[in-house]
């Protein structure tokens, strides 16, 4: 299976960069939340998670 990042659809509160992380690592989004929390408050957060969303694509449609 080709293992690749995308931003999700399913796991989205903003741009989906949090889910599509969690999903990518196999970690619950509530922890990659925490740590962008974190990061927001102590250090480059906001620049890295609007970077993250440009360069990310979103999660394919899935057909039925």
């Amino acid at each position: 299976m080709d293992k690749r990042l995308y931003r999700s659809r399913k796991e989205r509160m903003i741009a989906g960069v949090c889910g599509g992380l969690a999903q990518y690592f196999e970690v619950d989004p509530v922890i990659v939340r925490i740590i962008a929390l974190v990061l927001l408050f102590a250090g480059p957060g906001f620049p890295v998670y609007i970077i993250l969303w440009l360069i990310i694509p979103n999660e394919p449609v899935a057909e039925k």
